[in-house]
């Protein structure tokens, strides 16, 4: 049966407009200012902003780290995703040691598949760059997955810059892009030492280990190895001034460079490092929440949009998970969760407090990581043809985050006691409602979604 949406307004990337929008076995038939429809049913979304679906292109679901596996699977992430407006998530299958690339794709297969409740594509997180890893590529890109993660830290997850170098130059031949976790593995094992010397084994040794300088090195080094090998590149998870400076540099000599930011830095500062007790385990997290001229210049530069997309990193861990590192700061699960509240916090924060307008929200959220990750149009736009994904938001609604509220499976909310302004009222995936004011109607009917090569912003402006 025909589902119309009446009376609402439309939101793009580029415009706002009053329409209807019918839908119809998944997709939308038609957008138009005027639909009679007599054979459809009819809801009515006045007073309601219409945006498509929201990507959030970096999660970590059912991720076995530091010694523990996150508290969100596939299961309870997709249906956290799913409650606040996010209708496509894309995780991160990571390659260990030994692995092929298509054993670390089919081992997140076998986690997602059939356990998701909204919609999923994968990057794959490579760890062992080697002869045959390289010849998979052209394959593995065939098949759907076109972005790929590389680490700057972490033992187990480490790339030296040669390695990176060819990576990026195979990345670019075969069609593919990488986004990177830009700090310095050395001074952060030296501060780290140092922080030990002094007998500082506290939630506060985190930040001072992990400074913004060591974002901004090796942000820096990557953009120059990128520029040798003549690739566009991703800044994932941006958290300070220091590293953007580094990628205005890189812009300006010419090269290509996508940035993501997350929620937690724009709307927290590092003295969340400094809450009593153990609280301030709940943001160890790396790269570090930063200062608050950092967080006040993340907004100015989503407001010029020089940041292409906001994700939220969600890697969630329990209180007793946490707890592991209530002696020894180096032993707390770095990650928090965040995949349910990012689109009502960045329409009360970066809409309603700092003067986003809804046309880069819907960029940001929605219609840039399906240009960037290779879903567009399917995705990321309300337009015929497309896939009825569709979030009807209330820009009237106001309430509390909390613990109590929220679907993740984690026993603690970060952004406890945040007043925050609008809401996903309804939540379509293909066409059918799929979540109502917070809570998931349907499960477990997500499809994994196989994407495009990169081929960058531009082709779309």
């Amino acid at each position: 049966m025909k589902t119309l949406l009446k009376g609402g307004t439309v939101v793009s990337g580029s415009k706002t407009a009053a329409a209807d929008v019918l839908m119809e076995d998944g997709k939308i038939l038609a957008v138009e200012q005027k639909i009679d429809e007599a054979d459809a049913k009819i809801i009515d979304v006045s007073g309601r902003l219409l945006f498509p679906g929201f990507i959030d292109a970096h999660t970590h679901f059912d991720l076995h780290v530091a010694g523990t596996v996150t508290a969100d699977d596939f299961k309870s992430g997709t249906k956290a995703a799913l409650a606040g407006g996010t209708t496509m998530i894309i995780d991160f299958a990571t390659q260990y040691q030994g692995e092929s690339l298509h054993q670390a794709l089919n081992n997140w297969h076998k986690k997602a598949d059939g356990n998701a409740s909204c919609d999923y594509g994968f990057h794959l997180a490579i760890s062992d760059w080697n002869h045959s890893v390289n010849e998979e590529l052209d394959t593995i890109i065939s098949e759907g997955v076109t972005s790929f993660k590389l680490y700057m830290t972490y033992d187990e997850m480490y790339m030296a810059d040669k390695k990176i170098y060819q990576i990026l130059k195979r990345l670019k031949e075969a069609g593919g892009i990488a986004g990177v976790h830009c700090e310095n593995k050395g001074i952060i094992e030296a501060l780290v030492e140092e922080e030990k010397a002094k007998g500082n084994y506290s939630v506060n040794a985190h930040k001072k280990s992990r400074p913004a300088a060591v974002e901004a090195e090796a942000a820096g080094r990557l953009l120059k190895i990128a520029q040798v090998a003549d690739c566009p590149v991703i800044i994932v998870h941006l958290s300070s001034e220091a590293g953007y400076k580094e990628i205005l540099y890189a812009r300006e000599r010419g090269q290509e460079v996508y940035v993501e930011t997350c929620p937690q830095y724009l709307i927290f500062n590092d003295d969340v490092y400094d809450l009593p007790g153990f609280e301030g385990s709940k943001y160890v997290i790396s790269p570090t929440i930063k200062k608050a001229s950092d967080r006040k210049r993340l907004w100015e530069l989503l407001k010029a949009d020089q940041i292409q997309t906001v994700s939220t990193d969600h890697c969630s861990f329990t209180l007793a998970q946490k707890a592991a590192g209530s002696k020894d700061f180096t032993k707390i699960p770095n990650g928090m969760p965040g995949v349910e509240a990012r689109p009502a916090l960045m329409y009360s924060f970066g809409v309603k407090k700092y003067g986003l307008t809804v046309e880069q929200m819907c960029r940001l959220l929605s219609e840039n990581p399906a240009k960037l990750y290779g879903v567009y149009p399917e995705k990321g736009v309300i337009a015929p043809g497309s896939d009825a994904d569709i979030v009807v938001w209330n820009p009237e609604s106001r309430w509390t985050m909390s613990v109590d509220n929220q679907v993740a499976h984690v026993d603690y909310c970060p952004f406890e006691g945040i007043t925050v302004e609008g809401k996903a009222e309804l939540v379509f995936l293909k066409g059918r409602l799929a979540a109502e004011n917070g809570k998931v109607l349907v499960e477990k009917t997500g499809s994994y979604v196989a994407r495009n090569k990169h081929m960058g912003l531009a082709q779309w402006n």
